[in-house]
């Protein structure tokens, strides 16, 4: 079992990138970006909100703390517009 804190390297990971949407589609995108992770039994991935205002990435921890797949998240440590994302297969 791998933990958030031996990530260095995101690249080899799934990413998810909302860029240029809005806190509801980026919610449902969010979702369903954990679901597919689940089936391809991705344990850790990636989710790109930016950094801007914050209402992505805001959004993107609300839907985090609330889907119960989820075990653990934290910002990425070298690019504070990225999540990395530990869910329970």
């Amino acid at each position: 079992m791998r933990t958030l804190d031996s990530v260095i390297f995101v690249d080899n990971l799934p990413k998810l990138d909302l860029h240029g949407y809005d806190r509801d589609y980026a919610a449902l995108k969010i979702n369903d970006f954990i679901k597919d992770n689940i089936k391809l039994k991705n344990e850790i991935f990636v989710v790109v909100h930016g950094n801007g205002t914050g209402i992505l990435r805001k959004a993107t921890i609300k839907v985090l703390k609330t889907n119960k797949r989820v075990i653990e998240f934290k910002q990425y440590y070298y690019n504070t517009g990225c999540t990395i994302v530990r869910i329970k297969l």
